[in-house]
């Protein structure tokens, strides 16, 4: 099949797009249109093949690239000429992507390399004049638009061999959760605070301890609670913000100490305040609000006399789902937020979940959260992009595929699958999106593609031009600790 149906529908009709979706159903790979990056507003379009992340897979990868409005039609021949009639021993030995017309804005120099890099090329042919892409340790050829099939063929027959960018993200990729998981615990939060991006680290660092026996991981989280847990540090200061309130998760995992209990009850006690019916006191009446009030009633609700807890969460979640939730299952992220930002909805997943998970079966509005929950999964799973990532902006082709969204959402369709909340043909998009999380995660432990802090904005362009962060970044560290813990429960 082409590209996702909802996918398709947001890809500009144009000459271009035709050639692609025409392509693009010939037998054979590639066959998944998507994009590489915006142009005012219009999609760069790719056309994909399923295997950038897939670690067994033997076959060299070949990007073709057209450099010009006079090389886009050779590319797309490339491509037709690759499924149709290259001979067996290229077919055999080759895959491709392409990407027929690299028309970027000048000031943005990120997209064509971010999409280049996580294509794993051995191989990319330039198309036309050339010049576009630059990538170290990646052997780059330039063939002309007129003779471009040939041309192409004497390159694929002359053989070669695998790039080092290619062997690093097949390393990337063949590490398992546990070893993903090891490494982020050792390394995030790097600045412990109680917030909720600290607590996601620990809570999932002392599930790692658990699971591994591995006591200097618990005394890692026990180290950095310490000042507010034994030194009387208070957990808010004269603002409270939501965020902080459900940093206080990690004291309802450490409940076993009275102090720890006693400060978790003071967290659910400030996430059940309402400014309004169905609006958290301290939230922005966003989808975060989902999870930073609920992660922790979830928690406490399973504490002799806090039942009161899962009927406040309940209701939270199904009133910030009425106001956000479209009709087509996915979530904006504010009332005045018009678009669905990748990681609110990961924040609108995982209250979800949060609440599914600890609810009891027979609670009433149990069956309404579920629902809610299901709706989005069946929204997202037709959104996911051709490397198993979800975007910036979930239903926008051409933003870039980021990594908390991809995390949260990965986390909370694997759990659906594994109790059974949706049904087991999840579980090829889950396999696929912990495959390019695991890509975006590096050896050292820093993050690739992280979207920066973003309250609610106004227009949709707002949310697409927010920045992408890479390196060592404690959000992006605990998102993909938590993805790796869940993925390790799964199996």
């Amino acid at each position: 099949m082409l590209c996702a149906t909802l996918v398709c529908a947001a890809l500009a009709a144009a000459p271009l797009d035709s050639a692609l979706t025409a392509v693009a159903s010939l037998p054979g790979e590639p066959s998944l249109v998507s994009a590489a990056g915006l142009v005012d507003d219009r999609p760069v379009l790719t056309i994909e093949n399923r295997s950038a992340f897939e670690p067994d897979a033997s076959a060299l990868r070949v990007v073709v690239v057209g450099t010009d409005d006079g090389s886009a039609d050779a590319a797309v021949a490339a491509v037709r000429w690759l499924k149709t009639s290259a001979p067996q021993a290229i077919r055999a030995r080759w895959v491709a992507s392409a990407l027929p017309l690299a028309q970027f804005a000048a000031s943005d120099k990120q997209s064509l390399a971010r999409w280049m890099t996580f294509q794993a090329p051995d191989l990319v042919v330039e198309i036309g004049p050339g010049g576009a892409v630059q990538l170290a340790d990646v052997r780059v050829e330039r063939i002309p638009a007129a003779d471009a099939v040939r041309a192409l063929e004497r390159l694929l027959a002359s053989g070669g061999s695998r790039s080092a960018l290619h062997s690093e993200i097949t390393a990337r990729v063949g590490r398992s959760p546990l070893d993903i998981a090891r490494l982020l615990a050792g390394r995030y939060p790097e600045t412990p605070s109680i917030s909720y991006i600290p607590a996601v680290s620990w809570v999932n660092t002392l599930r790692l301890a658990a699971a591994t026996g591995d006591a200097s991981l618990r005394d890692r989280v026990m180290g950095h609670v310490r000042p507010w847990l034994a030194d009387g540090r208070p957990l808010f200061g004269d603002r409270i913000q939501l965020t902080s309130v459900a940093g206080t998760m990690v004291f309802a995992d450490l409940s076993a100490d009275p102090a720890a209990r006693s400060l978790a009850e003071e967290g659910a006690r400030r996430a059940a305040e309402e400014k309004s019916p169905g609006v958290a006191q301290y939230g922005g009446g966003w989808t975060d609000d989902m999870f930073m009030a609920t992660v922790v009633l979830a928690r406490t609700g399973r504490w002799d006399g806090h039942a009161g807890d899962f009927d406040t969460a309940a209701r939270l979640l199904t009133a910030y789902s009425v106001r956000l939730q479209r009709s087509d299952g996915l979530f904006n992220h504010a009332i005045d937020g018009p678009a669905a930002w990748g990681r609110g909805n990961g924040f609108a997943a995982m209250g979800l979940t949060e609440a599914l998970t600890a609810m009891p079966p027979g609670h009433p509005q149990r069956d309404a959260i579920l629902a809610i929950y299901r709706r989005q999964m069946a929204a997202i799973a037709v959104q996911q992009a051709p490397d198993g990532m979800w975007r910036e902006v979930i239903d926008e082709p051409g933003a870039y595929r980021e990594e908390t969204a991809t995390a949260m959402l990965l986390t909370a369709m694997a759990r659906g699958v594994r109790l059974g909340w949706i049904d087991r043909s999840y579980q090829a998009n889950v396999d696929r999106a912990w495959r390019g999380l695991a890509a975006h995660v590096r050896g050292d432990g820093t993050i690739v593609d992280v979207c920066a802090s973003t309250g609610g904005g106004p227009t949709r362009k707002y949310y697409l031009e927010r920045p992408a962060m890479t390196g060592a970044d404690d959000r992006g560290g605990a998102m993909a600790l938590l993805a790796a813990m869940e993925m390790r429960s799964e199996r």
